[in-house]
């Protein structure tokens, strides 16, 4: 068995995760469309349309399921877990937004991996720092306007959390990715009255926009958390193999 290094696993562990670098054709097309007309039909056609959503937000994730490779997988999988239970912590026990029918629809976790994976396939595109710049310097003049302006301040708290992102974690062009992808489909599904915000946020008594400016900050640590769970296989599979090598 080839030995691997102590040194290579911890360049592993700092190494960001390189997802979709063989993106199949057509996927990005794919997601824009799942999630632009599957939020249509929700808000068109009541329950048949929640279904009809949720069973072509469910085909689509399966195909980049079957395409993808192993690391592409986990992706999809952790994003979805995590991201549901995160659905169910903020609209259905904090209450911070709720869904047209009071429910959490089905589409809703496999869509929040399409999304991630929207934004690694956009962001692999983008160069960091101006991608970075071009959302953190905006927001950040906005975050402060929304704060002293008591317009929405809780977008200004989400606004701290996206920046954390920033600042502890490896893939800061996704996340700016995202923040944007995110608002613009905040402000779609909001408009076609999918969800809607609460005015004022349970528990801390502050306002809220409809939706908030920086809701996408939720998807940054999404993505955060997936990454940092695939890693986290990746380099326990790599101790394991190289603990044979070392003992002997």
């Amino acid at each position: 068995m080839p030995s691997i290094s102590t040194g290579a696993v911890e360049a592993r562990v700092r190494a960001p995760v390189l997802l979709w670098r063989n993106p199949p054709r057509f996927a990005v097309l794919h997601i824009l469309a799942v999630i632009t007309g599957g939020l249509a039909l929700d808000s068109a056609f009541g329950w048949t349309g929640q279904h009809l959503a949720t069973l072509w937000a469910c085909a689509v994730w399966a195909w980049l399921y079957r395409v993808g490779g192993s690391a592409e997988r986990r992706s999809l999988l952790l994003c979805m877990l995590i991201a549901g239970f995160g659905e169910a912590v903020l609209a259905l026990g904090w209450g911070i937004y709720d869904y047209q029918f009071g429910n959490l629809p089905l589409f809703v976790p496999p869509g929040h991996a399409l999304l991630m994976t929207l934004g690694v396939l956009v962001a692999a595109r983008l160069p960091v720092r101006a991608t970075v710049l071009c959302v953190l310097v905006p927001g950040s003049a906005w975050a402060a306007y929304a704060w002293f302006g008591d317009i929405d301040r809780f977008g200004t708290l989400l606004f701290l959390l996206y920046a954390g992102c920033l600042a502890f974690g490896r893939d800061r062009a996704l996340y700016s990715v995202m923040f944007v992808l995110a608002l613009a489909m905040e402000l779609y599904g909001t408009a076609l009255g999918n969800w809607t915000w609460r005015a004022a946020v349970p528990g801390l008594g502050i306002g809220a926009a409809n939706p908030p400016f920086a809701a996408g900050a939720f998807y940054a640590l999404l993505d955060l958390l997936v990454l940092a769970a695939v890693s986290a296989f990746g380099v326990s599979l790599t101790r394991s193999l190289a603990a044979p090598a070392r003992s002997e």
